[in-house]
């Protein structure tokens, strides 16, 4: 099972970030040098060891968000084709498919507002992606990888979702808050549907 890693303030401000600015498409799913989960423990949320939230700006969401939305469509890339069941191989393809369109909405937000992505103090994104990415590649193909990779995703979205205010309160241009609001209803659908699929592997 997926653990949580990172301290739950500084998860939930940067999934809802990540949520906000983007995904990954099958080219990023090459790369390992952003993100936020650790797939190696049972919450999916990677542990920076931070301790309580920092003060983030604008440039600091926008960069959480981009490589949270790049790590869950990496992750969703390898469960395409990992995956066992259907659902999941579908549920993966969703997952790259969604996050690569948040992504380029949220790095088309940034140059428009003329915001360059700037990681917050203590970052560990990259140490994150490559937990991940490992512990994915290494769980063994069938039910224990389809369990361990939908539970990972019903606790990232709910994590997402619980912490939106956060978020919102966190980010300083009406612009980028707007954004974050407009990416709750694809979250609750992708929290939904990988719940339904839940169900069904207990």
């Amino acid at each position: 099972m997926l653990k949580s890693r990172m301290s739950r303030a500084y998860v939930a401000t940067a999934l809802v970030v990540a949520v906000a600015l983007g995904a990954c498409s099958r080219k990023d799913a090459a790369m390992t040098d952003t993100g936020l989960v650790d797939t190696a423990t049972a919450g999916g949320m990677a542990n920076t060891g931070m301790g309580p939230a920092p003060t983030l700006s604008d440039a600091n969401i926008v960069y959480i968000l981009d490589g949270a939305n790049h790590l869950d469509s990496l992750a969703g890339s390898i469960a395409s084709t990992k995956g066992t069941g259907s659902e999941i191989r579908e549920y993966g393809q969703m997952m790259m498919r969604d996050h690569h369109t948040l992504r380029q909405q949220g790095q088309d937000l940034a140059k428009k507002l003329a915001v360059t992505p700037a990681p917050p103090a203590n970052d560990t994104h990259a140490a994150d992606v490559e937990r991940t990415v490992t512990m994915l590649n290494n769980a063994a193909k069938g039910r224990d990888f389809d369990k361990a990779y939908i539970d990972n995703e019903v606790t990232y979205h709910k994590s997402v979702l619980e912490t939106a205010t956060t978020a919102m309160a966190a980010a300083q241009n009406a612009e980028l808050k707007n954004l974050i609001q407009k990416a709750a209803p694809t979250i609750q659908a992708h929290l939904d549907r990988a719940q339904a699929i839940q169900s069904k592997l207990k």
